[in-house]
């Protein structure tokens, strides 16, 4: 079973529904024991980081997500949940991340030739052997929609960027912790085989967190 961390995230539905159409068995719920037992765990998101982080300890899920992430099952941050995996973001100074993975969240440089928020289809530049995109073909296009972007700390965590006024870590893979920048839910036949893949993998090396 794949557990969907409900904390008033907007783009729940749509994992939910990908994941249904892929015929995975999925629960969307804020249950501390339903995730702790689930065989994998999305935290999905869109919305501001301050206020995300606010709902996650208002509902006591941070801690909750840290002991998956320890458990050693596969955990996905999808879009501003892979922002919240992290330590700090330009967009809520003062506020901590949760600081599973190294790094900062910096906001997308203001250009004339380029909208913010960043939102469409970029194609992804894949390194690092990342398990997420395994049989995707090398410069896959996916869909974004966000105006902060993830600079981590260690590069070899790093399975995907793009170029978007800047470079972007665009997916982040840790031990049996993933994340995408993007919204594979919304990323086509492209981001179901992302998210077919997640589904299928096993537990592995546990994060230190």
């Amino acid at each position: 079973m794949i557990a969907i961390i409900d904390y008033d995230a907007g783009n729940l539905k749509s994992v939910e529904k990908a994941l249904l159409y892929l015929g995975q068995d999925v629960l969307v719920t804020r249950d501390r024991e339903k995730i702790l037992s689930a065989d994998k765990v999305i935290l999905p998101g869109v919305g501001n980081f301050g206020d995300a982080m606010e709902k996650l300890k208002g509902y006591g899920l941070e801690e909750v997500i840290r002991e998956t992430a320890r458990q050693g099952k596969p955990f996905l941050g999808i879009c501003l949940g892979l922002q919240l995996l992290f330590e700090r973001s330009a967009e809520a100074p003062g506020v901590e991340g949760l600081g599973i993975l190294k790094g900062e969240i910096l906001r997308i440089p203001d250009r004339e030739d380029l909208k913010v928020p960043h939102i469409g289809w970029n194609s992804l530049k894949l390194q690092n052997q990342g398990r997420l995109f395994a049989g995707l073909e090398e410069e896959p296009y996916v869909y974004f929609v966000h105006s902060y972007y993830l600079k981590a700390a260690d590069p070899q965590i790093v399975k995907a960027v793009t170029e978007y006024g800047v470079r972007i870590d665009a997916s982040v893979e840790s031990g049996n912790v993933f994340a995408c920048q993007f919204h594979p839910e919304k990323s086509s036949r492209t981001g179901l085989k992302i998210l077919k893949n997640f589904a299928e993998l096993s537990s592995t090396g546990r994060i230190t967190c």
